[in-house]
């Protein structure tokens, strides 16, 4: 997975956390104040995210940054 951009390894874990709690799109964004929109181009590669909104993400979805980050996405 070393060779996948890091952004779209960023947007798998958030969609993989997301589908695991069982969390829309919509239901996260709403939950954390950004857009839909802008949490789909995350999700799929298309945005750069900041540091400060995978922080807002991993609060939205109740897990650590050391738990987002342990995802086998980051190996």
């Amino acid at each position: 997975m070393d060779t996948v951009d890091i952004r779209v390894r960023i947007g798998l874990r958030i969609k993989q956390l997301r589908a695991n709690k069982g969390i829309s799109q919509d239901k996260l964004a709403y939950a954390i104040d950004l857009s839909r929109s802008y949490l789909a181009e995350v999700e799929t590669g298309k945005r750069n995210v900041s540091a400060v909104n995978i922080e807002r993400i991993c609060h939205g979805l109740d897990v650590s940054l050391d738990e987002f980050f342990s995802g086998e996405f980051f190996e």
